[in-house]
């Protein structure tokens, strides 16, 4: 039994190139103790649990003639060897060398005529640790009929769970006349079929024509001599390579500054952003050009029976806010960001945090995979900048008796946009993950610099424990956020 591709995953395939490969990747690195921890066990335990998430082992396959969207297959020759893979630093291995090979990998897109996930254990961190760092495309996971793999593969206890696996076989090979056969009937006893290829045929069209007109403007203003508008300071063509960049801070700062300012603790991560950019921004060459906010996507989970649920116990639908830059104070920006927020509150639509850190398994992945594609849907709204916040649990997770101690998600970049934020809270930390173009972002270390100071700002206005520095006076080194691991 095949089951179709619908519209919207077509368009993310669409929207897919070389220069914006549409895959979420998450770095997790682990402890491992006395437990053994190493590819081998890796391995065994993704085939005891792959059975949970069996889209993992199907592939894309398109009919004949393109007389109906593309279908899931089982992958007959699917190889478990080919999509988890080793690799190594030279030891002791540090955060930064991490994440330089983090980037490289994150930047080469996914082989469409496989199942489109990948894996990596990587060995010869300092202090004994390794790290995985999973890949997996936007259109593999939805939330609705597939969560993220590393959701099912952590455990609450050290002693992992023994789930037994499966005796998988991969169904019937389907041939070219099969999968007309299936297209035929399906457009005849299934009008939604057709409805859903008409959409899909279409919303290639518009595409092909938005691309077109992008491609004229830029020989029109060639010719005439003019500079494209630039809304934003950091947009442009983005390039084939991506920089990652991970910042870990304690959640108990976050709380400091609710406590003493109220909000959520959302609102704080939030601002933090929003000061952070703002420091960044004003230390690039170009300036601000008198911007005075900066239009963001924040994906949220929501209680909304019209869209699509999810098996995760809610729906994600996407915030606009607007991220006040322009703003001095940081508590002012603080009581800004919260002041967008109310109205959702308001509706009594809002999901408690504490709530989505209760879901079984380390749901953040999957929260991270659907607020992905949100925001590429929602990319005609015109925003400037994505930011996906998610809650995890406050305890310590296992994978084959390692302990997780930290996780950095990295989201996939869009057209036009070089940077993308995943936030992601768990057992007493905060993990962000800057995910950059390249070239157009060189200095994205620099905003991880700007994100500790933004917190240490809005802590200050909490506590009042480190004075101000008086204006002509050198002024001290931020306090350091925890190192991450």
């Amino acid at each position: 039994m095949t089951e179709r591709l619908r519209p919207r995953d077509l368009a993310l395939l669409a929207a897919e190139s070389a220069a914006t490969p549409m895959h979420n990747a998450t770095v997790e690195i682990f402890d491992p103790g006395d437990s053994g921890f190493d590819h081998d066990r890796l391995v065994e335990l993704i085939r005891d649990r792959i059975s949970f998430v069996p889209r993992y082992r199907q592939r894309i396959q398109s009919i004949p003639g393109r007389l109906a969207n593309p279908v899931w297959v089982d992958d007959e020759n699917f190889d478990l060897g080919y999509h988890v893979r080793r690799s190594a630093l030279p030891r002791p291995g540090t955060l930064e060398q991490l994440l330089e090979l983090v980037g490289r990998i994150v930047s080469r897109p996914l082989d469409r005529s496989r199942p489109l996930w990948e894996m990596y254990f990587v060995e010869g961190l300092e202090g004994g640790q390794v790290a995985l760092l999973s890949k997996s495309h936007e259109v593999l996971v939805d939330g609705v009929d597939t969560v993220d793999l590393g959701q099912v593969l952590l455990d609450v206890g050290e002693t992992p769970k023994e789930l037994g696996g499966d005796e998988w076989r991969p169904g019937p090979r389907v041939t070219q006349g099969g999968l007309l056969a299936d297209a035929v009937r399906d457009s005849l006893t299934q009008p939604r079929t057709v409805a859903a290829t008409i959409r899909s045929r279409t919303g290639a069209v518009l595409r092909g024509t938005d691309a077109a007109a992008q491609r004229a403007s830029g020989v029109v203003n060639a010719l005439t001599g003019r500079r494209p508008s630039r809304p934003y300071p950091v947009t442009g063509p983005l390039s084939l390579q991506r920089r990652v960049v991970a910042v870990r801070t304690e959640l108990a700062d976050y709380r400091t500054v609710r406590n003493a300012h109220g909000g959520t603790v959302n609102d704080v991560i939030l601002a933090t952003i929003t000061g952070a950019l703002r420091s960044w921004l004003m230390t690039r060459s170009e300036s601000m050009h008198g911007m005075r906010q900066v239009h963001a996507v924040v994906p949220i989970s929501v209680i909304d029976q019209e869209l699509e649920a999810t098996s995760l116990g809610s729906q994600i639908a996407a915030h606009f806010v607007d991220l006040p830059i322009g703003e001095s104070s940081p508590v002012v920006r603080l009581h800004q960001v919260s002041y967008s927020f109310q109205a959702h509150k308001d509706t009594g639509r809002a999901v408690a945090a504490n709530r989505l850190a209760g879901i079984a398994g380390f749901a953040p992945t999957t929260f991270h995979a659907i607020g992905a594609r949100v925001a590429a849907a929602e990319l005609r709204r015109g925003y400037q900048l994505s930011v996906t916040n998610v809650p995890g649990p406050q305890s310590p997770l296992y994978a084959a008796g390692a302990r997780m101690v930290a996780t950095y998600p990295v989201h996939p970049l869009l057209p036009g946009h070089p940077l993308a934020i995943g936030v992601t809270s768990y057992d007493g930390g905060v993990y962000y993950g800057l995910t950059a173009d390249r070239d157009l972002l060189p200095d994205a270390e620099l905003l991880a610099t700007c994100l500790r100071e933004a917190l240490d700002e809005l802590l200050d206005t909490a506590t009042g424990a480190r004075p101000r520095v008086p204006r002509g006076r050198k002024k001290k080194a931020p306090r350091k956020a925890t190192p991450a691991p």
